[in-house]
């Protein structure tokens, strides 16, 4: 379901070509919360990066900053994740957050809403099944079963990062007809049906309240985003990259952190703060 963009209503200080950076006055967008919504990848934007995924944890104050801002946008605020919705909520447990899981796979649309497949069709599980044999090419390769997506985290053994693309390369030629896709991203290969992608995830959740007739503000920091920074101007929206310039986002932050002080600032300057 694509959004209409009549139903977006425009900002109220728009952001100019010469003041398009993530340093931009939190005033600029504090005061828009009301229109807005605000999504948010975690691994690499929220959270800084761990060795294993496991290893990822939450920094004292971060999940106030989201309940915050999940109020002030009346609901209108989501995690944007290649991650299932139960890891989401193992890691930020005890909060619960709207979220788009499994690169687009699930979503739940309310903190106290039932999570919901989008007709995202499951990985075949003998192509799971070779593909997860690549992880014994190298100690240190790690496997992780998101469900609908495969990823071989290699950041232990940053060697095998050739073998591992090599050997994937090599199952998608033996079977040219499978319909998957590969994914690279900050030390991992992952691998996911085709059908889906994070900018189908957020379209759909962009179609339904409260996020519906917003205007979306999406920050994410890794190759599987660029998806979403590719829709934002469809949707009436702005991106912002972290760690990289990447094209056609409005600007960029440095490394998760200073996403994190962003988001608080936009809190403090929110009206009627004091």
């Amino acid at each position: 379901m694509k959004q209409d963009l009549a139903e977006v209503p425009p900002l109220h200080s728009e952001v100019s070509r010469k003041q398009t950076e993530a340093e931009l006055l939190p005033r600029e967008f504090a005061r828009e919360l009301g229109q807005v919504a605000v999504l948010l990848d975690i691994d690499g934007t929220l959270l800084d990066l761990a060795p294993t995924p496991r290893e990822v944890w939450v920094p004292p104050g971060l999940a106030k900053t989201l309940n915050q801002l999940l109020e002030k946008t009346s609901g209108a605020l989501a995690l944007v994740s290649g991650r299932s919705l139960n890891d989401i909520d193992l890691i930020f447990a005890p909060d619960q957050f709207p979220a788009v899981g499994g690169h687009g796979a699930e979503m739940r649309l309310a903190t106290d809403s039932e999570a919901v497949a989008t007709e995202a069709p499951p990985m075949d599980k003998e192509l799971k099944r070779r593909l997860a044999a690549i992880a014994k090419l190298s100690p240190g390769i790690l496997l992780e079963d998101k469900g609908y997506s495969l990823a071989l985290h290699y950041r232990l053994a940053p060697h095998a990062e050739k073998a591992i693309y090599e050997a994937v390369s090599l199952i998608r030629a033996d079977l040219p007809n499978a319909p998957i896709e590969v994914m690279p991203g900050k030390c991992v290969c992952e691998i996911k049906h085709s059908g889906f992608n994070k900018a189908s995830g957020v379209t759909e959740l962009m179609a339904h309240d409260p996020f519906k007739g917003r205007r979306p503000i999406f920050i994410g920091d890794d190759v599987t985003d660029e998806s979403v920074f590719a829709i934002m101007p469809h949707l009436g929206g702005l991106a912002f990259s972290v760690g990289r310039r990447a094209k056609g986002v409005a600007g960029h932050f440095d490394e998760p952190r200073d996403v994190r002080d962003w988001l608080a600032q936009l809190i403090e300057s929110a009206p009627g703060r004091r």
